[in-house]
């Protein structure tokens, strides 16, 4: 272990803001953080919901990097500063962007400033339906099934669904694009002076989960399958990469016009970027056959075994599973729902509708009261007692089974139903859409021993977590940090600047607590079982039409 006093910077780029924390290696304590909201996405631009577009840009991710790190290190002082010596990223996932020859984002080029489709196209942005499908039709016939180890079903939330729906959709991009990258890769590549899409390092997590990269395969899918869905893919192919990195290791040393604009060392290693849950799963303590659930706007299921457990047995329906995309060493499985939150927030605006229109001076004042005074009053109404049911696809179904053309549900509405029986209607379905993963874990061999959680709600919601315990029948304990994301980040940075062995070690140094623990109720989790079955009938129903 690194006895010296030394600091590594953890940084998390969540859907909304970017977070900076800074760590001291001997024991994971939080010297300092900041936040910032990314302004342009703050303020609406560039995404348009009917159309399931998000698109953010990225400037809003520089600029607000710049600012979390320089308000971090003011806060942590100079001797904090000048003892860094790591600095690692994670992003959401899969969020792509075409870039030019020297893997410049389009968006930062002449010509393409305010234009969405040389943006980043942001994890749950859904343009990409009719591609993904056209994906999973070519991979059911292709000799090599290239979706069999993402669950068998490639989502228009990954990365080749959306840059084939942009080629084929805005010629001025398409002729301008030498490439693309992901989020992750971009901000390590960038902060070390390394762009270039045929030497960028990448992400190992990225690749195996968005991608369909396996190194059996000889990396990603073949220029064949690819051609076949457009020869512009396949191009694209050469231009890419075979090999990937663990998040553990080191993409090289800052750039020096970085180290002066965020006023770290100019030695200050940086490591390989990764996904945001995955991340947030080491920072997390996870180990083998314990289930993290990173609970947001979304959530992500991260779940890490030993390869002699699981063998080389694809799990159906899932987002994924890669040998070392969480931990080195350890096959790392990807699950999760594609709202969760976000669900929770559309009913509050679809409620704050009246203030907004008729008083909209006041309508921020009240917004954010809105969710727990519904909290409050759905706790108190006994479980089965409304009568109403929901689904929570309003934003599709993740897993398991991946398919975005799905859509939400809400039944048993009657003249005396109240918003808070809706409300907790729609706690219940997030609960319901969790129980068919862990279900779908079970089903196909693989063990979950217990569950933790982080991420905003695990931290807020009482009601919501309980609620989950009930349904899942399993007891939940919340790690005690709200920043498991950055702490993770920080963690591979610890491994990747060699102040730690492994992430084994980084993790025993470095972690967190746990927190609170919710104790399944028997009575409400036996009920629950009951309207569970009804919650997979409606969904069976739903899904037909």
């Amino acid at each position: 272990m690194n006895s010296e006093t030394t600091y590594v910077i953890g940084v998390d780029f969540g859907t909304d803001s970017c977070r900076a924390l800074v760590v001291d290696t001997r024991d994971g304590r939080a010297v300092a953080s900041s936040v910032c909201y990314y302004p342009r996405w703050k303020a609406g631009r560039y995404c348009d919901p009917r159309s399931d577009r998000y698109r953010q840009h990225p400037l809003d991710y520089v600029e607000s990097f710049e600012t979390v790190v320089r308000d971090a290190l003011r806060k942590a002082g100079p001797e904090v500063a000048a003892a860094v010596r790591g600095l690692s990223f994670d992003t959401t996932a899969s969020t792509p962007v075409l870039v030019d020859r020297d893997g410049t984002p389009l968006a930062l080029t002449p010509g393409f400033e305010e234009c969405p489709d040389a943006m980043f196209v942001l994890w749950k942005d859904h343009t990409a339906k009719c591609e993904a499908d056209e994906i999973n039709a070519l991979a059911a016939r292709w000799k090599t099934d290239y979706t069999a180890f993402s669950g068998g079903t490639y989502s228009a939330e990954w990365a080749w669904a959306k840059v084939l729906h942009i080629l084929r959709t805005n010629p001025a991009v398409a002729a301008a694009a030498w490439s693309w990258v992901e989020h992750c890769d971009w901000m390590s590549g960038l902060v070390t002076g390394n762009t270039r899409p045929e030497t960028i390092l990448r992400s190992r997590c990225a690749a195996g989960h968005k991608a369909m990269w396996r190194a059996e395969w000889g990396g990603l899918p073949d220029g064949g399958f690819l051609a076949e869905l457009d020869p512009r893919l396949a191009a694209m192919r050469e231009r890419l990469y075979a090999e990937t990195f663990t998040a553990d290791a080191c993409a090289g040393t800052i750039a020096p016009a970085f180290a002066e604009r965020l006023g770290i060392p100019a030695d200050t290693k940086v490591g390989v970027g990764s996904i945001d849950a995955h991340v947030g799963a080491v920072g997390a303590s996870i180990a083998p056959n314990v289930l993290t659930r990173i609970i947001g706007t979304s959530t992500c299921d991260i779940l890490v075994c030993d390869p002699a457990e699981v063998k080389e047995t694809p799990v159906r329906g899932i987002c994924g599973q890669v040998d070392g995309s969480v931990v080195p060493g350890l096959i790392g499985f990807e699950a999760g729902q594609s709202a969760f939150g976000d669900l929770y927030a559309w009913f509050r605006n679809l409620l704050m509708w009246t203030t907004e229109a008729f008083d909209p001076e006041h309508a921020d004042a009240f917004a954010d009261r809105v969710i727990p005074r519904l909290s409050d009053e759905a706790a108190a109404i006994p479980a089965g007692e409304s009568a109403v049911l929901a689904l929570d696809w309003m934003n599709g179904r993740r897993t398991p089974d991946a398919d975005q053309r799905l859509t939400g549900a809400i039944c048993g509405l009657t003249l005396g139903t109240s918003a808070p029986m809706i409300f907790r209607a729609l706690v219940e379905a997030t609960a319901y859409g969790s129980k068919a993963i862990v279900d779908r874990f079970a089903d196909e061999g693989v063990a979950i021993r217990s569950i933790i959680a982080i991420g905003g709600i695990s931290q807020k919601s009482p009601f919501v977590m309980q609620t989950l315990a009930d349904v899942l029948g399993m007891p939940i304990e919340v790690v005690d940090t709200d920043q498991a994301c950055a702490l993770g980040a920080a963690m591979f940075a610890a491994v990747a600047a060699g102040l730690h062995p492994d992430v084994a070690a980084a993790q025993r140094a470095m972690g967190a607590g746990r927190g609170r623990r919710y104790q399944p109720d028997a009575d409400r989790h036996a009920l629950y079982t009951t309207l569970y079955a009804r919650y997979r009938k409606l969904g069976d129903a739903v899904e037909r039409l």
